[in-house]
């Protein structure tokens, strides 16, 4: 019982953080998503110690377990709106295949580049 208080502490963490994104990116008309604006500042609160990873640990994991499950809505947005992608449906594929690619490459790189900076700094 514990746990499950625990993780929704840190879910109800996680998303307040997300609204002040939210609240930011339409208060300033920003062009930038709320989403992202809440992902900066979550980097920045971690990056600062002002939140600390414990604080949101098994939140996140337990988001990052069902994480399948928040596809749900996309798909089924898919499917109704099926004939929006029928003209240039294969085009779409492509890009997001294409993007989905650029985005896999990126990170691996990025995370590599900082496990062998990690590595040279121990040394």
């Amino acid at each position: 019982m514990l746990k499950i208080i625990k993780i929704i502490t840190h879910i109800i963490i996680l998303y307040s953080i997300f609204l002040v994104g939210n609240w930011i990116q339409q208060k300033l008309d920003l062009l930038i998503p709320g989403s992202v604006i809440g992902m900066i500042i979550l980097f920045l609160l971690l990056l600062s110690n002002l939140i600390k990873v414990s604080w949101i640990e098994e939140g996140t994991k337990f988001m990052i377990r069902h994480l399948t499950l928040f596809f749900i809505p996309v798909t089924v947005g898919v499917i109704s709106y099926f004939e929006l992608f029928r003209g240039r449906g294969f085009l779409l594929v492509v890009i997001v295949i294409l993007s989905t690619l650029l985005v896999m490459v990126s990170s691996g790189w990025i995370s590599q580049w900082i496990v062998t900076r990690k590595e040279i700094n121990h040394d």
